[in-house]
């Protein structure tokens, strides 16, 4: 059989997850043919959300995925790509952007690499992107009082994408759209005293900014009830937790619902608990505002220091499960709303299928290019968010990998039993697809070892990162945290290039 050369686009849990998988089931031996695998990554620092995405008061996410019933046996995931990493059959060049000239990178420090130059030097490819777009609400256009949820998680998590930092020296109510995670998360980061903070993997101009602050209450809004809230009972039990803030009381009547699960359950049993912290009690305050769906937002003027948010009172439609208005509106003066409504992939991806904002695959992540026929392109697939949309916890993303990886074996070797996971990608199937034909982008020939001149001149001046470099990064944060008892004090870009400089 000929080898298999496989470029891997982006460096998160997905792309490990597979990577390992292939490079456990492909032993290094005479018995199997060649195998080579080259990761790139737009962020200099491999592990994408584990390390960018993960609020920094969730060290527990960062070292295991044993918080889901399916995982609990896996205590690990980054000693799993660490052990990945070490074999010399993987390469991973981070502070690469994989696009063209006329989609520029949003990280302005990236080295640019051509989806061409791609095709050109490997057999196969996997696309491992993720979803790093928020979801826009279409009555909230971002402006200086109105934020994704996404921003605000890269200042947090010092994301190389640079976004500034949140004017909360002057914001006292900020109103969260949206009652997934996500935002439990950045009301958790905002309504946590920095003292708590900063012994956790909190950057000290986060912490900076976070003792500045000047924010009183937290608004989350949901446009249905407590049965159809995103968030778990782990994040809701951190918020009611709280040391300095207390959770509004919930009317009885919201309440008045009958679960049909053990987590909803869980839930009700929480929310009508409440917080450890009497209402009343304490300086800082949040609540959940349930039945409430955005009409616009009114910018302040100079009589009005406040913006005004619009918001229509809604109900659940028990026939088809949605928000729908009731009539009755409101007004909510709020100093900045920030929209948490999910993630999307980017529109300038290859073979990117705009009716489900990713990529369209057949069963086990093979590509479908829409734009050519609905055609199978040959040696080309997708995995985690890039495939499924945002969707799933660490445990899913790493079932839908494996079943990814399996594909890619059984298409390479005759023989190979492709298993098939449980999580298909929405979409995903042979319906309106050409079988009858496959695009070829591939080269099914290329030189096994060779790396593009454009990664190899990259390396050579210190802009392109391995994975080498990351673990002597790593090792130098988790020191400097030990210096002032916190978990690690992470870099930017250009104090790890210096570090690496100088080392």
């Amino acid at each position: 059989m000929p080898p298999m050369k496989l470029a891997i686009i982006g460096g998160g849990p997905s792309a490990f997850y597979v990577a390992s998988r292939l490079l456990s089931l492909v032993k290094a031996d005479s018995t199997n043919p060649p195998l080579r695998i080259h990761m790139f990554d737009r962020l200099w620092a491999p592990h994408g959300l584990v390390r960018y995405g993960v609020a920094p008061d969730h060290p527990e996410v960062k070292a295991s995925v044993a918080q889901d019933v399916l995982m609990r046996t896996i205590m690990n995931c980054t000693h799993k790509f660490d052990t990945a990493a070490a074999d010399p059959r993987l390469k991973f060049f981070g502070n690469v952007n994989i696009g063209s000239s006329s989609t520029p990178s949003p990280i302005p420090h990236t080295l640019n690499l051509s989806l061409t130059s791609i095709l050109t030097n490997y057999t196969h490819l996997l696309f491992a992107t993720g979803c790093t777009l928020p979801t826009l609400h279409p009555f909230l256009p971002p402006s200086p009082y109105c934020l994704p949820a996404l921003s605000l998680v890269h200042w947090y998590t010092q994301h190389p994408s640079a976004p500034p930092p949140p004017p909360l020296e002057r914001t006292t109510h900020i109103s969260l759209i949206g009652n997934g995670n996500v935002s439990l998360d950045v009301a958790r980061m905002l309504l946590t005293p920095p003292s708590v903070l900063e012994k956790y993997d909190v950057p000290r101009p986060v912490l900076d900014v976070l003792n500045r602050s000047q924010v009183r209450h937290v608004s989350i809004f949901g446009r249905r009830g407590p049965l159809e809230a995103a968030f778990t009972a782990k994040e809701l039990r951190e918020l009611t937790n709280l040391p300095d803030a207390a959770m509004v009381p919930i009317r009885e009547d919201v309440l008045d619902v009958k679960e049909t699960t053990r987590q909803q359950g869980r839930i009700l049993q929480l929310l009508r608990k409440g917080s450890k912290n009497m209402f009343g009690m304490t300086q800082k305050t949040w609540s959940l505002d349930f039945y409430r769906s955005p009409m616009g937002l009114v910018l302040p003027d100079e009589e009005r220091g406040m913006a005004k948010l619009s918001l229509a009172h809604t109900k659940v439609d028990q026939e088809t499960g949605r928000a729908v208005p009731t009539g009755e509106t409101e007004e909510v003066e709020t100093s900045l709303v920030v929209t948490s409504l999910g993630f999307r992939s980017e529109p300038s991806a290859p073979f990117y299928d705009s009716d489900l904002e990713h990529l369209r695959t057949m069963p086990g992540g093979r590509v479908i290019d829409v734009g050519d026929g609905n055609k199978e392109v040959k040696n080309v697939y997708a995995s985690g968010w890039a495939a499924t949309g945002a969707k799933g916890v660490l445990a899913a993303t790493m079932m839908n990998a494996y079943g990814v990886a399996d594909a890619i074996l059984s298409d390479w070797l005759p023989g190979y039993q492709e298993v098939h996971t449980a999580m298909t990608p929405e979409g995903a199937g042979t319906d309106n697809v050409n079988l009858s034909q496959q695009r070829e982008v591939m080269n099914p020939k290329p030189d096994l070892e060779n790396v593009p001149a454009e990664v190899q001149d990259g390396l050579k001046d210190g802009v392109v990162t391995q994975y080498e470099d990351w673990k002597k990064v790593n090792e130098e944060e988790i020191r400097r945290g030990e210096g002032c008892a916190k978990e690690r004090e992470r870099m930017g870009w250009e104090e790890a290039r210096v570090f690496l400089k100088r080392i």
